[in-house]
């Protein structure tokens, strides 16, 4: 095999071809004279095959095989040709196989054709042998249009499916010669239209006289299947020759239909790994089947029924002798002597269920009921009714007579409905269990986790917050493991994925609010989903704090005790669209961050049901050391003001500043009034060094005060420290 080292096109060529190429080489190329540029196609391929001389075209090569990713813009464009994994080709099998499934249901109605309208006689529905002949002619259509489709369709190569996609080989000879040795017999006797052709003996000849000399597939088919199937059946009776062609016709075309529809569903498996995408549409398909059957069972019963209901007239008619004739119950050949035929002895008499002369059997209910000379829905419908009835029950409730044919039908339904039933309960079991199974892992690890707390002796209190958390976290992911499925996927679409799945929600935080496209993107990549319930407490005031949290839903309540310090305690309310777990982040902006993570100066715990986003500290330094912007003074006075660990701290200093310029106004008051008792000035209360000549209680003034500030001070403690300002010194670089 050689192969062309294009950068745009791959290909790989047959044996014959590089057997060629010197002698390609080798040829004249005055052809190629023209001063035209060669092509993108032709410009590495023309230094492969022949360096020295002049390339002529790409189109003169002719190409067998071709990778699938190059297929749509090298061959499909070109030559017509289908790839077999294309989305066209894909959706073309859905349709094939809809059709299928409506002429399987079509063909079984012809057998609806005959009936006895009441007159002691067999005659043939003609609207509804119009209505059949037109729908089946259209999926007659839809049939040849397969047949185009399969001798344009491309196909892998199999020495090329040893890695990869493999090769499509697109040689219309290779691909045609591969059909014809495949299934295109098969589905061309499916294509046929053999039941539209009732009336064989007029309908027939006059088609294949007019099939033109010119026709070389048509005119020999069609003389051979008059010669071997239509003349035989021509002595007998119109209604005769009728049901014999509707019986060979059915039969003949209905099992090849029938298989195709699994080569069919095969090829939609192995496109898309599944038949259906839903799985009742599954479990409707598979039931879809069985009624089929049933429907076949039924019309296969009327037809057998009217033959039982002519064999008897038969059976009475040679009885009377020679005034009594077949044709008499042909009601196309109704006449004077039938007429007086009919006054003076109606043998059909005989012909009833409750009567001892014949033997009915299975068809007794189409006599006992008028079955076959009620309306087409009605008959229709009660004989699908007895064929789903007696396939579904196996056929126990058949009494059948001693007639082979009766008793050989009777043992075809069995073993069908026994067949049949057993693969829609599997298929449908099947089906319908793909529906519950994340129910059914759930309930299995409910019934694991109780057990398991039961084996421990939990108390009840953590029974009960285990229980809560299993059930929040179904009803939010309902079983799917997120992070293990999005772990599986490429990295781009992971990307995409968490993009639309977080974006949204990240751009409510007001923090991440004015950022750009590229960083919010790289922030919704890192993000991890994170469920707390009713009373979780997220983190513990003085524990390493490992994340920082993006609320979503629910709230959570936030306290502080400045490190355990008695008499001082804050709480604030952390809701949707802020955040917590800031200490992190000013850890992650140190451009020297400690080895150990930062303590938590806040006690977290979840009021209500939360959701929110979780970002770890490795994946929050990462964020923080490639984009800069996130040491840029824009989201200082943001991260101040959204800053739980800032208001804290802000409301404490504004309260320190309270209470000194309380304490300053309080002592100042105090010196006032103590001024005033003793006639002195304010001034001599403010010197720095007292007169001793100034007495006692001024000294007496300024111990008390001295005293009281000591005090204050002392029930105040150490002041709340301010937070640790994130390093904003590349700011500047912008």
């Amino acid at each position: 095999m050689a192969y062309s080292n294009s950068r745009s096109v791959r290909f790989q060529d047959d044996v014959e071809f590089a057997m060629s190429e010197t002698s390609y080489c080798d040829s004249n190329d005055d052809d190629y004279s023209k001063n035209t540029e060669p092509t993108w196609r032709s410009c590495s391929l023309r230094s492969r095959v022949c360096p020295d001389k002049p390339f002529k075209s790409f189109r003169q090569k002719v190409l067998s095989r071709v990778f699938s990713e190059d297929y749509d813009s090298l061959v499909g464009s070109q030559i017509g040709l289908f790839d077999p994994r294309s989305h066209i080709i894909h959706r073309w099998n859905k349709v094939f196989l809809v059709t299928c499934l409506v002429s399987l249901f079509i063909d079984p109605l012809f057998f609806y054709i005959p009936g006895t309208p009441g007159m002691q006689c067999i005659d043939v529905g003609v609207p509804l042998e119009v209505a059949l002949t037109v729908v089946r002619s259209l999926a007659d259509v839809l049939y040849l249009v397969h047949i185009f489709v399969r001798f344009r369709t491309a196909f892998v190569a199999p020495s090329s499916r040893v890695f990869g996609r493999g090769e499509l080989v697109v040689d219309p000879s290779k691909i045609t010669s591969r059909y014809l040795s495949k299934s295109f017999f098969l589905d061309l006797v499916a294509a046929l239209p053999l039941p539209q052709v009732p009336k064989a003996d007029t309908l027939g000849f006059l088609f294949c006289f007019m099939v033109r000399d010119s026709s070389i597939v048509l005119k020999p088919l069609c003389w051979q299947f008059l010669i071997w199937v239509v003349i035989p059946y021509l002595n007998g009776s119109a209604i005769n020759n009728t049901k014999n062609f509707l019986r060979l016709s059915i039969i003949i075309q209905y099992i090849p239909r029938l298989f195709l529809i699994f080569p069919l569903s095969k090829r939609i498996v192995r496109m898309t790994g599944v038949m259906t995408e839903n799985a009742w549409a599954g479990a409707a398909y598979n039931l879809l089947l069985y009624m089929l059957a049933s429907h076949v069972i039924g019309a296969s019963w009327y037809l057998l029924s009217i033959e039982r209901q002519e064999a008897c007239w038969r059976e009475a008619c040679r009885l009377e002798g020679l005034s009594c004739r077949y044709t008499y119950f042909d009601c196309r050949s109704l006449g004077n002597s039938r007429i007086t035929w009919n006054r003076q002895s109606d043998p059909t008499s005989f012909c009833n269920p409750s009567n001892s002369f014949y033997q009915f059997g299975i068809y007794a209910d189409a006599l006992n009921f008028n079955v076959t000379s009620s309306p087409f829905f009605h008959k229709y419908f009660f004989c699908f009714w007895w064929g789903l009835k007696n396939l579904s029950s196996l056929g126990q409730n058949l009494s059948t007579s001693t007639n082979v044919g009766e008793i050989g039908f009777a043992i075809i339904i069995a073993i069908l409905g026994l067949v049949l039933f057993g693969l829609l309960i599997g298929n449908m079991q099947s089906y319908l269990q793909s529906t519950t199974a994340r129910l059914e892992e759930w309930r299995v690890k409910t019934t694991d986790t109780e057990q398991w707390m039961r084996h421990r002796q939990l108390p009840w209190e953590l029974k009960q917050c285990v229980r809560r958390y299993h059930q929040f976290k179904w009803v939010a992911t309902r079983g799917v493991d997120e992070e293990g499925l999005l772990q599986g996927l490429p990295v781009d679409l992971r990307r995409d994925i968490k993009r639309h799945l977080c974006l949204d929600l990240v751009r409510r935080v007001p923090l991440f609010d004015e950022m750009d496209e590229r960083m919010l993107e790289a922030i919704c990549e890192r993000l991890k989903p994170a469920l707390y319930t009713q009373g979780t407490c997220l983190v513990r005031e003085l524990d390493p704090a490992s994340e920082m949290l993006f609320i979503i839903r629910g709230y959570l309540d936030s306290d502080t005790t400045n490190g355990g310090r008695t008499g001082f305690f804050n709480s604030c309310r952390i809701g949707p669209g802020e955040f917590c777990g800031e200490e992190l982040l000013t850890w992650a902006l140190d451009p020297r961050p400690a080895a150990a993570l930062p303590l938590s100066t806040r006690t977290v715990q979840a009021v209500s049901e939360v959701e929110a986003f979780a970002l770890v500290a490795e994946d929050l330094k990462f964020v923080a050391s490639q984009f800069r912007r996130l040491h840029s003074k824009q989201l200082r006075h943001k991260f101040r003001f959204y800053s739980h660990q800032w208001r804290s701290w802000g409301a404490c200093f504004i309260q320190a500043a309270w209470r000194r310029q309380k304490r300053w106004r309080a002592s100042i008051e105090l010196g006032v009034t103590e001024g005033r008792r003793d006639g002195r000035s304010l001034s001599l209360e403010s010197s720095e060094v007292p007169n001793p000549r100034a007495g006692a209680a001024v000294f007496a003034a300024r111990f008390v005060a001295s005293t009281k500030k000591r005090e204050t001070a002392a029930q105040a403690g150490k002041p709340l420290k301010k937070p640790k300002e994130p390093d904003f010194s590349m700011e500047d670089e912008n």
